[in-house]
């Protein structure tokens, strides 16, 4: 049986509703795509007519296009990919084409062929092409029955400009936008459930994300850095985590503990913490910070309370999970890969010097008069200074040293 060119084809569907500068978009998906396929056996990736085409070297096995598939479908940017052939608009290739694509497809006992063409300059319209691959597959797979709805398989034969590609295995991938087409984010990152799932749902919206997480060093272990580092590294397989600056927080944790109101410890102590991510924020060009809370989880995310917060930073806080409950965010971290990884216990800032009652409704007037006296300015000067840098891969980030206030 000939051999064709193996190809997966990307369709996506918000770049696909952008004006104007849908070019733009699409380019930076495909730069992303070839760095996350560095590994691959890709020739080459081109733009065509609402999508683009993957390539794939001759002579490669169906298995490793479908792994190539798999990692594509992960890609922000991604609504769908499907592994298919590449030939040339001849119908005998055609034929031939779908009955690989079909063989390739494991077991089924149903099927329909989905067929059309973008242009009207091939001679065969959309329901002849459907009529006659069906007609050349039912004499390959006479066992096999043609079912319109509901069938186990859809053989797709698609003309596009000078070529046709006709695959049968497809995956939903993770829609979006590619990151790097909505500016840079800095996120509040912890070792926990929640806020790696809020780097992730914001990067699917195309923002480049930049993690800081504050740890309780020197006042604890340094364990919760490496579960970042670990989760950081999982973010990056698909380009959704820049870079992470590790702050060690535990100093300042405690002298805040002796010198403000037991209930509004963690009240002052976040405001510091936003105050150093709006400090290295502004280093890296970041236009807004993210954060992992989802309202009413915990005393620190009242609607009192995250107002109390907001007011120590001038740029916007973005909260991805804010109405999501907390099995709604296990899942999503299961589905990432990020659970397991924060399942395990680690002392970090976040149960360091904690307050048996905490405040629930904290007045911004009575924050304010109990940081007062703390030298605030001197502390993110000083968090900022001793902040630690560690890369990841991220296409769409050029690393870069901050110039830090």
């Amino acid at each position: 049986m000939r051999e064709f060119q193996r190809v997966c084809l990307v369709h996506y569907h918000e770049i696909g509703l952008k004006g104007h500068n849908r070019s733009t978009f699409e380019m930076r998906l495909l730069r992303n795509l070839e760095a996350h396929l560095a590994d691959f056996p890709i020739v080459t990736i081109h733009r065509i007519s609402g999508r683009l085409c993957v390539f794939i070297r001759e002579g490669t096995d169906y298995e490793t296009a479908c792994q190539t598939a798999d990692v594509i479908a992960r890609i922000p940017g991604t609504a769908r990919v499907s592994c298919g052939y590449v030939c040339d608009r001849d119908l005998e290739e055609m034929y031939v084409a779908a009955e690989r694509a079909v063989l390739d497809a494991g077991p089924f006992e149903t099927f329909k062929v989905k067929a059309r063409r973008n242009h009207t300059d091939f001679p065969v319209d959309s329901m002849q092409m459907n009529r006659m691959v069906g007609a050349y597959l039912c004499e390959k797979f006479p066992e096999k029955k043609v079912q319109m709805k509901g069938q186990d398989l859809t053989v797709c034969v698609e003309v596009v400009q000078g070529s046709v590609y006709v695959y049968a295995h497809s995956l939903r991938g993770i829609g979006g936008l590619p990151v790097g087409s909505a500016g840079t984010v800095v996120s509040l990152l912890s070792s926990g459930i929640d806020s790696p799932v809020a780097a992730w749902r914001i990067a699917r919206r195309g923002a480049v994300v930049v993690g800081v997480h504050f740890s309780g060093r020197p006042q604890t272990a340094p364990t919760s850095e490496y579960l970042v580092d670990d989760i950081a590294h999982v973010l990056e397989r698909t380009g959704c985590m820049a870079r992470v600056y590790v702050v060690p927080f535990g100093d300042c944790q405690r002298q805040i503990a002796g010198l403000v109101p037991p209930a509004l410890r963690v009240i002052c102590y976040r405001r510091l913490m936003f105050r150093v991510a709006e400090a290295l924020a502004r280093a890296e060009g970041a236009k807004a910070l993210v954060t992992g809370e989802s309202l009413g989880q915990v005393a620190s995310q009242t609607l009192d309370n995250i107002l109390a917060t907001n007011a120590a930073v001038s740029l916007p806080v973005f909260r991805p999970l804010i109405g999501s409950d907390k099995l709604e965010i296990i899942e999503r971290a299961q589905e990432l890969g990020t659970y397991e990884i924060s399942s395990q216990d680690a002392p970090d800032c976040c149960t360091l010097f904690m307050p048996r009652s905490p405040e629930t409704h904290a007045k911004l007037a009575d924050v304010e008069a109990a940081e007062a006296g703390l030298p605030i300015e001197q502390w993110v000067s000083e968090l900022v200074a001793a902040a630690e840098l560690h890369d990841y891969r991220c296409p769409a980030y050029k690393p870069r040293k901050p110039q830090r206030a």
